[in-house]
């Protein structure tokens, strides 16, 4: 494979349970933006922002997207507000099909109800803050190559469209 998956996406849409299983269906390694910052800073993204800050933990993300992105043939799932920074977004978009996973406020908020590990959804209405987020989003999210509505789809489902979407260019 000559360029990158790479999902984005708002929170609980799937990106990492999909690149996971799209890489291992295409025999590709599977990177985790968000892990490999938690491994190099030797703390979970929450204590990173409860630490040092959201500006701080955005520094490190671009860092990381920029090593990243300069991988040829790997699966990664990009955080959430990683796409809305253009230097992220023109790194990850040179050798990468950038597709967006989205889902609903509620659906997002039913999948992500009860992780104490996001951070931004730790707020008194987080449904509230995730309409929100969605809509400041909005844009930069409909950069990407393809979008998927993971609304009503099975995991397979999805992991099966992107892999539909991928094939499509690489042949």
């Amino acid at each position: 494979m000559r360029h990158n998956i790479v999902l984005v996406g708002f929170m609980g849409t799937g990106k990492s349970v999909v690149g996971k299983r799209v890489a291992e269906k295409l025999g590709l390694k599977f990177l985790e933006i968000d892990e490999i910052i938690e491994k190099k800073e030797g703390a979970s993204i929450k204590e990173i922002f409860e630490k040092k800050g959201e500006l701080y933990f955005r520094r490190i993300e671009k860092e990381t997207v920029k090593e990243v992105s300069q991988k040829i043939g790997v699966v990664i799932s990009v955080g959430g507000g990683a796409i809305i920074d253009e230097e992220n977004f023109n790194n990850l978009k040179r050798n990468s099909v950038i597709i967006c996973l989205e889902a609903s406020p509620d659906t997002i908020l039913e999948r992500t109800k009860g992780l104490r590990t996001r951070p931004l959804l730790n707020v008194p209405d987080p449904k509230q803050k995730i309409e929100g987020l969605l809509k400041k989003r909005a844009s930069y999210y409909k950069r990407a190559d393809y979008c998927i509505d993971t609304n009503r789809l099975m995991t397979g489902q999805v992991v099966t469209r992107v892999i539909e979407l991928v094939s499509q260019i690489s042949s």
